[in-house]
């Protein structure tokens, strides 16, 4: 068995869908009755010139921006507009086509800010420094490690964010993606600014979380080789509209799809 057909069966059931999402900014239209759904463990690519809607499409499906129209289904609930804290609880995580890290602070205490949703401990507890605060402190620091191990940045886990270079920042603000456990993860261009051996680690590492963890990817990506190496599906929209969906063989011969991307008349 190929490792493309055992990731097929691994792959399972819808867990993530849009049905009819349109949004609206005043009068520009940034989605038009967008419909297409996320299946257990797969890694799914949203593609598309610039301007074509994915970024907005990544900021419904978390709960940023607000859809004038249309459904959101996560593991069987129905939301008419996702909450940024709803979808975080529920386990989908995200990062961001700009860096959001705090430059200030070392990679362990970034990475040590995506385990809030999971520490219990009140204020209390943590001003006196209390068993309760020590016992979660090390629990929650111990997962921390766990990941710093799996995405190979144990040489800079005391080093302040601001002074790494961009493609380790970038694995960082993944390692705080990952802090919350998520079931689900939305990724904003993620090796958008890297150089080809920086791309090829984050290819790496995003089929890893995917293999590793369970989690189901859901990433826009410009590098259509990237999109083609390690996509199971691909959806692609253009001008907030989806044109085309399938696997990345059927996409690439798609003639709508070849005429968006070199540039055809609208």
């Amino acid at each position: 068995m190929t490792e493309t057909e055992a990731r097929a069966q691994r792959i399972g059931a819808p867990v993530l869908a849009v049905e009819e999402v349109s949004l609206t900014f005043g009068g520009v239209r940034a989605l038009t009755e967008v419909s297409f759904d996320v299946r257990e463990h797969e890694v799914r690519a949203i593609i598309g010139p610039n301007g074509a809607g994915k970024s907005s499409m990544l900021n419904v499906l978390n709960g940023f921006y607000q859809p004038q129209h249309g459904i959101i289904r996560f593991r069987g609930r129905e939301f008419r507009g996702m909450k940024p804290h709803v979808a975080a609880t529920m386990g989908i995580g995200r990062t961001f086509q700009n860096i959001a890290l705090f430059r200030g602070m070392t990679v362990l205490d970034n990475i040590m800010v995506g385990r809030n949703l999971k520490m219990r401990g009140n204020l209390l507890q943590e001003a006196f420094w209390l068993p309760a605060a020590r016992r979660e402190e090390i629990e929650h620091r111990r997962a921390v490690e766990e990941i710093i191990d799996f995405l190979e940045i144990q040489h800079i886990r005391r080093t302040p964010v601001g002074q790494l270079p961009y493609g380790l920042q970038k694995r960082v603000e993944l390692a705080r993606a990952l802090a919350m456990e998520p079931s689900v993860l939305l990724l904003d261009e993620p090796m958008a600014g890297m150089n080809l051996e920086e791309k090829q680690d984050m290819c790496r590492f995003v089929l890893d979380v995917n293999d590793h963890y369970g989690t189901t990817i859901v990433l826009i990506e410009h590098d259509m080789g990237v999109v083609m190496d390690i996509s199971d599906r691909v959806v692609v929209l253009d001008y907030g509209s989806k044109i085309a969906d399938g696997t990345p063989d059927q996409v690439r011969s798609d003639q709508a799809v070849i005429d968006a991307y070199l540039g055809v008349a609208h």
